[in-house]
């Protein structure tokens, strides 16, 4: 069983889905540092970011787990470079190419079959879980957004701001796995909220719900 957390970056997604997952007891799972695992893997491989055939065939051969919080790619901690400026641009690139979806989708489908999950990224409640019993749709401001993004990598809102707007289009307008709240998502503006008022609402709705 999955709550399905999806919205764009500088949102909330994982400090919310983290904190929901902790006062649920359920596995945090963020889709989007997979994809940062296929970029890191693409990188090392000096595979083209836009050769979706050879990223495609790598993708489906790599192994992704989670423990607790911490992701592993073929077995190894991959640590924060997952989030470093490069991979960040690079995973952006990758995860438009339906090969790389396909097999990630894969992986988290399987994942979320084997246990209680708190599941975030951009396509939790649309393709990846279209039937989890709870979805919601983070949103905020561009502005803080960008402020939340520049608090993440060191760089001023100003500089952050014209890369989260391309990743905006690029995640909005791809062919598959698009960025859109789902028919069903209940949709939550955070930008005056903290991290804990959202996760008390979300926590308090999957109680109604009577999933925890």
């Amino acid at each position: 069983m999955v709550i399905a957390i999806d919205g764009p970056a500088g949102a909330g997604k994982s400090t919310v889905a983290r904190g929901v997952a902790k006062a649920l007891g359920f596995t945090y799972l963020d889709s989007g540092a997979m994809y940062r695992c296929v970029a890191v893997a693409a990188l090392d491989r000096r595979i083209d970011p836009d050769d979706g055939d050879r990223l495609g065939e790598m993708a489906w051969g790599l192994k992704i787990d989670f423990d607790g919080e911490a992701i592993r790619l073929d077995g190894k901690p991959v640590g924060g470079r997952i989030r470093s400026p490069e991979v960040t641009v690079a995973a952006s690139k990758v995860s438009v190419h339906p090969q790389v979806r396909q097999a990630m989708v894969k992986r988290q489908r399987e994942l979320i079959a084997a246990g209680n999950y708190v599941a975030e990224g951009r396509d939790i409640g649309t393709v990846v879980s279209p039937d989890a019993p709870l979805k919601v749709f983070l949103t905020a401001s561009e502005g803080e957004r960008a402020r939340r993004r520049a608090r993440e990598t060191g760089q001023s809102a100003e500089a952050v701001r014209p890369a989260m707007q391309v990743r905006d289009r690029r995640d909005s307008t791809r062919r598959h796995g698009a960025l859109r709240a789902a028919g069903d998502s209940l949709e939550l503006d955070t930008t005056d909220l903290s991290p804990d008022q959202v996760v008390e609402r979300i926590v308090e709705l999957a109680r109604e719900r009577g999933l925890a």
